[in-house]
């Protein structure tokens, strides 16, 4: 049957989605995931009964979001026979990938957004080609009045955190490291990480409206994310909550309930002993993937295959 089906070709896929009602990325029985969702609404779009087994339509992710993360850019990609791409196309007067994407987006949830869909570079692969992914974890601390419509990104904390003290433990995190006390490794993978950028910052009170253009009052329409702190990690891939319990151990010492050498001594003991678990998921956002040029994307992926050791 195979043969019958012509050739193949991958697909790149672009999307977000609001993590908030989703256990996680991966697809799981009788729970409600991003893949499941988007596997679902492929089998439906192109046709292809659920199961088939010469055509599964499988997705392959950048980064395996937990229960309740978001994506903002989030990348995968599907390798689709192109006789069961083009029947996508039906009355429309348009290449089959744009056909797909159009499909695709009207039967997704509004939770799950499409950003594009691309015919992949050779040697592409979503998960292994990429350099880095970037992610950003949001808290409104300081018992700040939390906007009601930034609730599902944002965590709400009521000390006030002293970003000093945190930038010097994030500071501890860059380079190459085995973030044991802050991962879990896949089986038969490692917890051994780069990082490449760690800070956190607040977000300056930036008006959209100049004060000196404000009417009435002197009110000033303020930015989304004024007065938020922020923690922006980039690493070349990630351990299983890593980011989160990263952001837990930062947040403890900038409460004043851990100290930095605390910190240093989880990087320099890499043992997971119950104070280092991960933060509430609803702040972290995976916001970037970034991918080295069309003819860099095979020897990545194939060196980012290897185990990595230190």
């Amino acid at each position: 049957m195979a043969e019958e089906r012509g050739s193949t070709v991958r697909l790149r896929i672009d999307l977000a989605y609001d993590g908030g009602a989703f256990y996680g990325w991966a697809r799981q029985p009788r729970l409600r995931t991003v893949q499941g969702e988007l596997e679902r609404a492929l089998h439906m779009v192109l046709r292809v009964p659920d199961g088939d087994a010469d055509e599964p339509l499988r997705l392959t992710v950048a980064g395996r979001t937990d229960t309740g993360v978001h994506a903002a850019h989030q990348v995968c990609h599907l390798d689709v026979g192109e006789p069961t791409l083009e029947r996508c196309v039906g009355h429309m007067a348009v290449p089959a990938v744009e056909a797909l994407r159009r499909r695709l987006s009207r039967a997704l949830p509004p939770d799950i957004a499409i950003h594009g869909i691309a015919p992949a570079p050779e040697g592409f692969d979503a998960r292994f080609s990429a350099l880095e992914r970037t992610y950003v974890y949001r808290i409104s601390d300081a018992a700040r009045p939390v906007d009601p419509r930034t609730r599902g990104f944002v965590l709400a904390l009521g000390d006030r955190l002293d970003v000093e003290a945190m930038n010097a433990a994030a500071a501890m995190t860059l380079g190459l490291h085995d973030f044991g006390s802050f991962a879990t490794p896949n089986p038969g993978g490692t917890t051994i990480r780069e990082v490449k950028h760690a800070r956190w910052t607040r977000i300056p009170d930036a008006p959209l409206v100049p004060a000196a253009e404000s009417r009435g009052e002197g009110y000033a329409t303020p930015a989304a994310e004024s007065g938020l702190l922020c923690f922006t990690i980039v690493a070349d891939a990630f351990a299983r909550n890593m980011v989160r319990s990263l952001v837990n151990a930062c947040v403890k010492v900038g409460q004043g309930r851990r100290t930095v050498e605390w910190f240093a001594g989880k990087m320099a003991e890499p043992l997971r002993e119950g104070s280092t678990g991960p933060i509430a998921p609803q702040g972290l956002t995976l916001e970037h993937v970034a991918y080295p040029p069309d003819d860099g994307l095979a020897a990545r992926a194939e060196a980012i295959r290897a185990r990595r050791t230190l």
